[in-house]
């Protein structure tokens, strides 16, 4: 009798090895929300979120830097849902500055990669003053870009990616203008914007939260490294799994005054990103975040 031939197994899918890059694009694709890469990752909870906000309030105050931000979201959410007109409250809050259009939000944020604010903001108040309007910059040979933004660094990649955005704008909506990204939904803006070339998840999740008034937490080097050092997220995360998972652990309602103090303490405090050195060490003992430090 001929013994039967076993059978072999098929190999397992490859799924789960596809890199968080990939899972991000994939998601965005079909339109879905990617789940938490960390789901038996307990931290940060709600009260350590409103904890944390509170302590870095009491110690920095409101980053000034972002306050216009803060109020035109304060602004979006108290206007009635049948008020299509301008966010300006009604209340007796002193008058803020007009907001800026989604596009001019988008470019500021290019600007901002890889320099510092005082020279992203001179970038971009040089290509505006050098041309008026988007179409002027669509129409413009690429060096003249260049120029104009050189003072903001990376001034080729950054004219490059600017050039390349205006014209798929131009191509596929027949028109300079970002303003119908405010009746999508964010697996929607992420999709339109992630169509762009050069522009990342932090862009689009910073366009998010200050241009278009949506719940989202974007994580630049300052807030990722603050993350791994109060243990928010495990020792071996990088930035992308980061955002995912604090983006799930977060609560809507802290994710914008959260984001913005903790970038504005991680660009002020060398205890919580590691860089101890002389003429910060008098930082370690009066950072509101010692209590929090993962324990080495």
């Amino acid at each position: 009798m001929r013994k039967q031939e076993g059978r072999k197994r098929k190999p397992a899918p490859a799924e789960h090895k596809c890199s968080p890059a990939k899972l991000i694009r994939k998601a965005t694709a079909v339109n879905l929300t990617v789940n938490d890469p960390y789901p038996n990752h307990h931290r940060p909870t709600s009260e350590e979120c409103r904890a944390v906000r509170d302590d870095l309030l009491a110690f920095h105050g409101f980053p000034q830097q972002f306050a216009k931000y803060r109020q035109q979201r304060l602004n979006h959410l108290s206007k009635p849902k049948n008020d299509p007109e301008s966010t300006i409250s009604s209340s007796p809050e002193p008058a803020i500055s007009p907001k800026e259009s989604v596009l001019d939000g988008l470019v500021s944020t290019i600007l901002s990669q890889n320099t510092t604010d005082a020279n992203s903001q001179r970038a971009f108040s040089s290509l505006k003053s050098a041309f008026p309007t988007w179409e002027d910059v669509f129409a413009a040979d690429s060096m003249c870009i260049e120029n104009a933004i050189r003072c903001g660094g990376l001034a080729p990649t950054k004219a490059s990616c600017i050039k390349n955005m205006l014209s798929c704008l131009l191509q596929n909506r027949g028109k300079l203008c970002l303003e119908y990204l405010r009746d999508l939904s964010i697996d929607e803006i992420k999709k339109e914007l992630s169509q762009f070339k050069g522009i990342g998840p932090k862009t689009v999740a910073c366009v998010l939260m200050f241009n278009l008034q949506q719940d989202d937490f974007p994580v630049d080097t300052h807030i990722f490294q603050i993350a791994k050092a109060i243990g928010w997220v495990p020792v071996e995360a990088d930035t992308k799994r980061t955002y995912l998972h604090l983006n799930t652990r977060i609560p809507n309602d802290l994710k914008f005054d959260l984001n913005c103090l903790l970038f504005t303490h991680g660009k002020a405090c060398r205890t919580c990103i590691k860089k101890d050195d002389n003429q910060h060490k008098k930082e370690t003992s009066s950072c509101p975040l010692l209590n929090y430090l993962r324990k080495t």
